[in-house]
């Protein structure tokens, strides 16, 4: 399966991006709107359009980092918010990031990745955060596809990647996923061990 820079950057520039939803997703937008410390040094990885990262500026958070593979992506970004700092957009693949981090936010990059990678994300996530680092957001729990993202998993499946590195501080059905995904998400906070 091809999931190679050129096959991300040809998705957005052909807008062939289903899982966009346009906007924040709520159960983010409900986390993010309890967060207190402004300072909190964050990534979004495959962080797409970035709705996100775009709430999260507008919103005083000011060390917000984005990397992706797609330089077209990161480009949509910059055109909704100019001002968004042009050296927190990262063109690199999560796996080679050299950084650490506060918090680490999943919003469809986890399913978006070769399952066999799967592992290899939890140790990188916990590599690159710092103590007390969380990572926090939505994993999808269904099924879905085996030969293309999205790639779905489950509940059991997650916490078998999680649990060696990071303490499960939620990990339960998001109650506030957008009507197709109802049902289909978890809405998970974990911290570094």
């Amino acid at each position: 399966m091809d999931l190679s820079a050129d096959f991300w950057d040809n998705r957005y520039q052909t807008n062939d991006i289903g899982w966009d939803l346009g906007t924040i997703s709520r159960p983010l937008k409900a986390y993010f709107d309890q967060l207190t410390n402004l300072d909190l040094k964050i990534l979004i990885p495959g962080g797409g359009n970035s709705y996100e990262a775009e709430y999260l500026f507008n919103n005083g958070f000011k060390n917000v980092y984005v990397v992706d593979l797609s330089q077209t992506a990161l480009d949509n970004l910059i055109a909704r918010v100019p001002d968004f700092p042009s050296s927190n957009l990262i063109l690199n693949n999560f796996f080679d990031l050299n950084m650490t981090f506060d918090l680490i936010i999943e919003q469809t990059f986890f399913c978006a990745i070769n399952p066999s990678l799967r592992t290899d994300y939890a140790k990188k996530a916990s590599d690159i955060l710092n103590v007390n680092g969380k990572v926090a957001g939505l994993l999808f729990d269904a099924t879905l596809n085996t030969t293309h993202p999205p790639f779905g998993g489950s509940k059991k499946e997650y916490l078998g990647y999680f649990k060696p590195y990071f303490n499960i501080k939620i990990m339960d059905d998001s109650y506030n996923s957008i009507k197709p995904r109802a049902g289909k998400e978890l809405f998970f906070v974990i911290q570094k061990k």
